[in-house]
């Protein structure tokens, strides 16, 4: 491609990327407020009846909006999550679409570790607290709490999401370095890791971008279970990211949606 066609091309994608973006908010913003009526029932419920009934509201969202935007969803290796046991799944974390996706598609009741400042959003921020352990990571004792708040969510036999990169990977690595939380829980409940590799949501909302969205398909895939076998937390954090870098590498990686210019 000669340079002049190659500049309309990026032009062309970028406001594409844009008008995606406008249409992917605008529907969020509509099936939320129709979804919404739906979640509040879940407060009806007993845990974990009310969180299982809350996450099979939240499924049905994700599929009609990701349908809307154009993302096919692709799931593998939920045959690994065996019935009534809570598992500690670690996900890697390149995008806002990683918290949708994983929410609604981990098999059964579960809970997302969660910065606290989303829960302040008006109207969403109750949907965000709902499926969350919410976390302000700048206090102590907000973290103390929340090590409490995800062992009382393992032992109702709900999964416990945690992204142990911590924040989205926005460096060339194919992971960040690992947090210890994740893998303390697991040695400290001897609860098994299930680690979650996310492919798809970096292209399609590339972090070198504002307000910048592309439709992709977005896919998640469970891998074998970590059992803790009287492991400490350095151990089962040198294994999960071993087993989680090496999927990724052999998936292959998620390039940005444009070279630098």
């Amino acid at each position: 491609m000669n340079p002049h066609n190659y500049r309309i091309m990026r032009i062309v994608k970028e406001i594409a990327g844009r008008i995606c973006a406008a249409w992917a908010l605008v529907t969020f913003i509509i099936t939320f407020i129709l979804v919404l009526p739906f979640a509040f029932v879940s407060y009806l419920f007993p845990e974990p009846a009310s969180t299982a009934y809350f996450i099979r509201v939240s499924k049905v969202w994700m599929h009609i909006w990701f349908f809307l935007i154009g993302c096919p969803i692709r799931i593998r290796g939920t045959e690994h999550f065996k019935k009534g046991m809570g598992y500690i799944v670690t996900c890697n974390h390149n995008s806002l679409l990683d918290i949708p996706l994983s929410s609604a598609f981990i098999p059964g009741p579960n809970k997302t570790i969660a910065k606290s400042s989303f829960a302040k959003i008006p109207v969403f921020g109750w949907y965000y607290t709902k499926g969350s352990v919410l976390v302000d990571r700048k206090s102590e004792i907000s973290r103390k709490k929340s090590i409490e708040k995800m062992r009382a969510v393992l032992k109702q036999g709900m999964h416990m999401c945690i992204y142990p990169e911590g924040t989205r990977n926005r460096t060339s690595e194919l992971l960040k370095p690992f947090y210890n939380g994740a893998f303390k829980l697991a040695a400290d409940t001897g609860h098994a890791i299930i680690p979650a590799v996310i492919v798809g949501t970096r292209k399609a909302v590339p972090l070198n971008k504002s307000f910048f969205f592309l439709p992709r398909t977005l896919e998640i895939h469970f891998l074998k279970p970590v059992d803790v076998n009287g492991r400490g937390t350095a151990a089962l954090k040198e294994e999960v990211f071993s087993i989680m870098k090496h999927y990724l590498a052999a998936t292959g990686t998620p390039e940005p949606e444009f070279p630098a210019a």
